[in-house]
């Protein structure tokens, strides 16, 4: 196998795609499919979410979502919902996926570096906020609804959420395919 290699100063350099993230019709109807059709659960349900701080190309905004998550081995899956209108990435002409890929997202461990290396390629940042002590930008690279990329910062001292969710996932047996937290 070829080692990967990725230009250094590229948005791919910051880091591998850990989730896949999308913004379904259905909310109901998608947990369904990725729990029953994929074996893909349970999902954990957070409901209510508006980021600290949180700006839509810049601009403050009330947004407020739900989410779930959970894990196809290695690959976390994210089904979100968005509660009203305010602008976002999960309204209007970013939201409009059908039920197509809505967002990939990458670690970092510098949040600065990671927006500095967006900018240099002309990528926008579309959302950008904190949740809890983890911060977080979505960028455009230009490509539209589908080609988001959401760079997230966590905290390492904090909870370890996604590790609960996929260990949650680790012989899962059908049961409670959608939990809240």
């Amino acid at each position: 196998m070829a080692q990967e290699t990725k230009a250094p100063g590229k948005i791919a350099a910051l880091g591998d795609i850990m989730q896949l993230a999308y913004v379904p019709e259905d909310f109901d109807a998608a947990v369904k499919h990725w729990t029953q059709v994929m074996g893909v659960g349970p999902f954990f349900l957070i409901e209510g979410i508006h980021l600290d701080g949180m700006k839509y190309r810049g601009q403050p905004t009330e947004a407020v979502f739900d989410l779930a998550l959970a894990y196809w081995g290695d690959m976390q899956i994210e089904l979100i919902r968005p509660r009203d209108n305010h602008p976002s990435v999960y309204t209007g002409e970013y939201g409009a996926t059908g039920n197509g890929l809505h967002h990939v997202c990458i670690l970092v461990d510098d949040i600065a570096h990671a927006r500095a290396v967006c900018e240099a390629e002309g990528a926008e940042v579309m959302i950008e906020g904190t949740f809890g002590t983890s911060q977080a930008i979505y960028v455009d690279a230009g490509g539209g609804p589908g080609t988001l990329v959401e760079i997230l910062q966590q905290d390492k001292d904090g909870p370890d959420l996604f590790g609960m969710v996929k260990a949650a996932g680790i012989g899962w047996d059908g049961s409670e395919p959608l939990r809240r937290l």
